[in-house]
């Protein structure tokens, strides 16, 4: 997160790099490792409020993995990561005023990866990148079922918003209910009637059945 401490106060809805473009990565900075489940928070610390750190620790890398699973590629997950926790560091204190913090910063990213695709001229890649992962762990039985896989990974971007980031967070990622929650700002019941809803419309599109955990 190298930039936090460089950008002006502002609460406008853009990061004092917005204005540059689409989304390019400059290697020439020294940056942390937004990919390590460890962060070196110390960088920023010293100039950032305690609520946003912890804000920042608590959903960088679930961001990351959902940007990711969006875009299909880190280089723009990364950009687009970066730039909304500085549109966030900008302006905390407002952000801290909105209902639902959680809500409103995974909005937020939204809205930045559907600027990322739309200047791409590209629809979500979540098909392409949930096939890939399926792929890499790469079990026998997996690859047999990567065919019907694919089909129900262009179903669920058929979903209903909610629903949507739901399943992408607690199926795709892997995310347990309650993390889910926490990222999108919701109560673990309100997650598992999400699950539930999309369950009955995936079943109901592509004739499955989905087994439930103890966890729903």
């Amino acid at each position: 997160m190298p930039s936090l401490t460089r950008r002006t106060a502002r609460c406008d809805g853009r990061s004092a790099r917005a204005g540059r473009g689409s989304p390019v990565s400059d290697r020439s900075e020294q940056r942390l490792d937004p990919w390590s489940d460890s962060l070196s928070e110390e960088a920023f610390a010293a100039v950032l409020p305690p609520d946003f750190t912890a804000f920042y620790a608590l959903h960088h890398r679930p961001y990351l993995l959902y940007a990711c699973a969006q875009l299909g590629t880190r280089a723009d997950a990364e950009w687009v990561v970066e730039e909304v926790f500085g549109q966030l560091a900008s302006c905390w204190t407002e952000v801290l005023r909105q209902p639902n913090v959680a809500a409103y910063a995974l909005a937020t990213l939204k809205e930045e990866t559907a600027k990322v695709l739309a200047a791409r001229g590209r629809p979500l890649a979540l098909v392409e990148t949930a096939a890939f992962a399926d792929v890499r762990a790469g079990t026998r039985d997996r690859l047999l079922r990567l065919e019907s896989d694919l089909g129900l990974y262009s179903a669920i971007t058929r979903l209903p918003d909610r629903q949507y980031d739901v399943v992408v967070l607690r199926y795709v990622l892997g995310y347990p209910v309650r993390q889910v929650a926490e990222i999108m700002g919701l109560t673990p019941a309100t997650v598992r009637s999400h699950v539930r809803g999309a369950r009955r419309r995936l079943a109901r599109e592509l004739g499955i059945a989905w087994t439930v955990d103890e966890e729903e």
